[in-house]
């Protein structure tokens, strides 16, 4: 069946119940990206988790429009990508185990009845179906590139909704980092090549949210430059706009990774 990186539309329809894909894992680009919130896909076993289709589509289930633009960065990159197939509502891959938002009986407005009172036992089961895959193959990818001996760094792809409880958001693109701030400083400093957009460090989200947890577990845990890349949903709503959203992430990704040493002569 076919894998939604070969999907044109913008809804991921129900493909598999592998809970990761890695594409172009043989890259050897100056970068892993990944990206945690690929997929709306809630598979059989869970359900519809007491959702309707709006509910389901909604940014609630997943990141709209961060797949295909971590496609097109892994394409430019020659870098690896590695995405969770399954809903973050089934189980957040940006989130450890013991985080009560691993699996959110409430996301925002949305209510989640399948996440209800889930046992310890029901947690568990999603954790080893869901978070091990993924979390293991990201782990196991970084080995290997680590072991071939050229630097490379790690870079989390998102999307954001344009309001949050009612509130509007002005950022656009928000470039988020830990205590490792490295690739983060270095892209922000490319931000005047982009005078239009509205580029802010740490929005609409930070650490204090807890939003880092595969920086912190699979960048900062293996001393890689690492840079999570949250971008306004609205802006990738068509498929020309996720290729110029991409473009212009790869303006600011790529000087930065050569001003670590980490890509040279790149053209964006």
């Amino acid at each position: 069946m076919e894998s939604f990186f070969q999907q044109s539309g913008e809804h991921m329809a129900d493909t598999t119940d592998k809970a990761v894909e890695i594409m172009n894992e043989e890259g050897r680009g100056a970068a892993i990206i990944v990206c945690e919130h690929a997929s709306n896909h809630i598979p059989a076993a869970w359900g519809d988790l007491g959702l309707d289709a709006a509910a389901r589509q909604s940014h609630a289930a997943w990141d709209p429009g961060a797949a295909p633009v971590a496609r097109r960065l892994a394409e430019a990159l020659d870098a690896p990508l590695v995405a969770a197939t399954v809903s973050r509502l089934v189980y957040d891959c940006n989130r450890p185990p013991d985080d009560p938002s691993a699996m959110p009986a409430q996301s925002e407005a949305i209510a989640v009845p399948g996440n209800a009172g889930l046992s310890a036992a029901a947690r568990a089961a999603r954790v080893r179906a869901v978070y091990a895959p993924f979390t293991d193959a990201l782990s196991a990818l970084i080995a290997r590139r680590q072991a071939e001996g050229a630097p490379f760094a790690l870079v989390t792809i998102h999307s954001f909704s344009p309001t949050w409880f009612g509130t509007p958001r002005a950022v656009e693109v928000g470039i988020l980092h830990d205590t490792d701030r490295r690739l983060a400083d270095a892209m922000l400093a490319e931000a005047n090549t982009l005078s239009h957009r509205d580029i802010r460090r740490n929005a609409p989200y930070g650490p204090e949210d807890g939003v880092t947890h595969t920086l912190r577990a699979h960048g900062l845990a293996n001393a890689l430059p690492n840079v999570m890349i949250e971008l306004r949903n609205d802006l990738l709503a068509t498929p020309a706009a996720q290729d110029g959203m991409a473009a212009e992430v790869l303006r600011l990704l790529c000087p930065a990774l050569a001003a670590l040493g980490l890509r040279e002569g790149y053209d964006a």
